[in-house]
């Protein structure tokens, strides 16, 4: 049985493969990083030494698999060009950045409807997304699900289901973040309804396309529809929840990748993967 691999998002302040520095330093097996800062459209171009350096740690360190997260001003689907223009070149130049490190993909929140609702926008999202995978030729992209509020789309498994459907591109995967679902009413943190998410989630875009686990615990209460991240066993989810979460064979495959604020609120630290693997190594 293969075990399941635990990780981090790690800062690339001060120079890319430092990344892979402060992932060995915390006992991460795999990553996620940003590319440039999450709140500018401005795109960083790493010298091709830095580029060596992190894919040659990552192979001595086996830190693996490696995900690229985008910015947070992505909305594929916003009513105004620039944002929207903006929103299709920043994963383009992303999911190219990717293939050149080494990263599966890049992983991404669709956007906000504004209130519109989904039908209003469904049309455009799909266009951003085939125009994204057409523009590349490699790497894949991952939808991540959401909590829901403000209009983001994707708290329902059938939206990103919809999407997945109407691009038919083998490119096009799925990441889970366990704080969003259980926020957007997926009763993750109890058996039966852990069973019952992954059956939906399976039945309305398919268990194969699931490619990584964004672990964070919730701040705020079930079906709170508000997306706040806490330490894993001191939010709503709780050691139980993260307990069933880590023993689940549909999803123990896959690559754990932390977002949380930390113990010692300094950022991610050890303690909190810590406490994954001590849950996931329970008999």
């Amino acid at each position: 049985m293969r075990l399941m691999r635990v990780g981090a998002h790690v800062s690339i302040a001060g120079s890319l493969d430092l990344a892979i520095d402060r992932a060995v330093e915390i006992g991460a097996q795999c990553i996620q990083i940003f590319g440039s800062a999450p709140q500018q459209w401005q795109f960083l171009l790493f010298p091709q030494d830095q580029i060596s350096l992190f894919k040659q740690k990552a192979r001595k360190h086996e830190i693996s698999p490696i995900f690229v997260h985008s910015i947070y001003l992505i909305n594929l689907a916003s009513e105004n060009p620039y944002i929207l223009t903006n929103s299709i070149t920043s994963i383009t130049q992303y999911l190219k950045f990717s293939q050149e490190i080494g990263a599966e993909g890049v992983i991404f929140h669709i956007g906000s409807h504004k209130g519109a609702g989904w039908g209003a926008v469904r049309k455009q999202v799909v266009g951003a997304i085939s125009e994204i995978l057409k523009r590349t030729k490699g790497g894949d992209l991952i939808l991540e699900n959401s909590a829901g509020a403000g209009g983001i789309i994707g708290d329902k498994f059938s939206e990103l289901g919809e999407i997945i459907k109407a691009v038919k591109n083998p490119r096009l995967k799925v990441c889970l973040d366990t704080a969003h679902a259980f926020e957007s009413g997926y009763a993750i943190h109890k058996r039966e309804g852990l069973e019952k998410a992954l059956g939906k989630f399976d039945d309305e875009i398919g268990l194969e396309r699931l490619v990584a686990i964004h672990a964070n615990d919730s701040k705020t209460p079930f079906a709170s529809g508000l997306d706040r991240h806490e330490n894993i066993g001191q939010g709503y989810i709780g050691m139980e929840g993260f307990r069933l979460i880590t023993h689940n064979s549909r999803l123990t495959p896959l690559p754990f990748i932390i977002e949380t604020p930390s113990f010692e609120n300094r950022g991610v630290d050890r303690k909190n993967l810590e406490v994954l693997k001590a849950l996931a190594a329970e008999s």
